[in-house]
């Protein structure tokens, strides 16, 4: 997989994620905050970086818990 793909695609995710943060949308929230959390898990994989991995799938983690379990 070509790392800039990977890159870019992280950037885009972040840009969205503020978007969504000034919209005061949570659910969209959490929802760009995985996809952006498991880009980042590809990108720490490719780069071998097993911190980055475990703190990225920890989030997403986290977040698809509030998105399917809490009702908010």
């Amino acid at each position: 997989m070509n790392e800039n793909i990977v890159e870019w695609t992280g950037y885009i995710a972040m840009v969205t994620l503020m978007i969504s943060f000034l919209m005061k949308d949570i659910k969209k929230l959490r929802i760009i905050n995985t996809f952006a959390c498991l880009m980042f898990v590809v990108y720490g994989f490719m780069l071998h970086s097993y911190p980055v991995i475990i703190s990225n799938a920890f989030i997403s983690l986290v977040n698809l818990y509030y998105l399917w379990y809490k009702k908010s």
